[in-house]
């Protein structure tokens, strides 16, 4: 037998392919997962740019010391708060990261006799799969219903486009064009936050890039969303006003 293991991504627990035959467990419409109740920041892809930040910081972070770095929305300015949480179910009127709606579902690594395999597998949390689910996802024939459809075009693209966010984060880190930065606010009830281990573009390295470089930000759709992370870093005040009105 060979030795097959799945690398789950964060925030899932236990995760296992799907199966034509199987039976799952949708989520509610709305319904947030568990782990993302308690999280102030959530992985993006590429092609998200623009309606997170709408809503949300964009900001970079980096578990190596800066060698490499992910792209994330910030959603609570002290660990463990999201700000976006209304009962069970995500704000109205404020966009849903891809990341939380492709949830129980997603693409996993697969390492097969300690090898990493090429191709993925679309896999499901395994208590979405368990002996009380009732939702089928393929007919007789093993064909997909239209509802899974949906899921598989969402999950499929959503992978493609994190191939494009790495590669921008790769981009960025080989250009030095990030910088750490903190947030500070001063509370109205008292007190202060300080919220760290966040990264941005630093606009003067920016500026002294070569012509090469420069087009190659711009051929690779990058640029654009360069800008679009720094305006975004606006909406830090409105995270600042959703926590006050959540508090009064």
């Amino acid at each position: 037998m060979p030795d097959m293991q799945i690398t789950p991504p964060f925030g899932y627990k236990s995760i296992a392919p799907l199966r034509r035959d199987q039976k799952v467990r949708l989520p509610a419409p709305d319904e947030v997962p568990q782990f993302a109740r308690k999280l102030n920041a959530i992985p993006i892809s590429f092609t998200e740019f623009a309606p997170v930040a709408h809503d949300y910081p964009i900001v970079f972070t980096s578990g190596d010391g800066g060698k490499t770095f992910a792209i994330v929305a910030v959603l609570g300015l002290t660990e463990g708060e999201n700000l976006f949480l209304e009962g069970d179910t995500w704000a109205k009127k404020v966009y849903c990261p891809a990341y939380v709606r492709r949830y129980p579902f997603c693409m996993a690594k697969v390492t097969l006799d300690k090898v990493e395999q090429q191709n993925r597998l679309i896999c499901v949390e395994t208590e979405y799969a368990d002996e009380g689910a009732v939702e089928t996802l393929f007919d007789a024939q093993g064909q997909p219903v239209e509802k899974w459809k949906a899921f598989e075009r969402l999950i499929t693209e959503y992978e493609a486009d994190l191939e494009r966010a790495y590669e921008m984060c790769a981009i960025l880190a080989d250009y030095a064009l990030l910088e750490p930065f903190s947030m500070q606010a001063t509370l109205n009830q008292g007190g202060a936050m300080q919220l760290t281990g966040m990264h941005r573009v630093a606009e003067p390295r920016l500026e002294a890039l070569n012509a090469a470089q420069l087009k190659n930000l711009l051929k690779k759709g990058i640029l654009s969303r360069l800008y679009v992370h720094l305006l975004s870093l606006d909406r830090f005040a409105w995270l600042l006003d959703r926590r006050t009105a959540r508090a009064a």
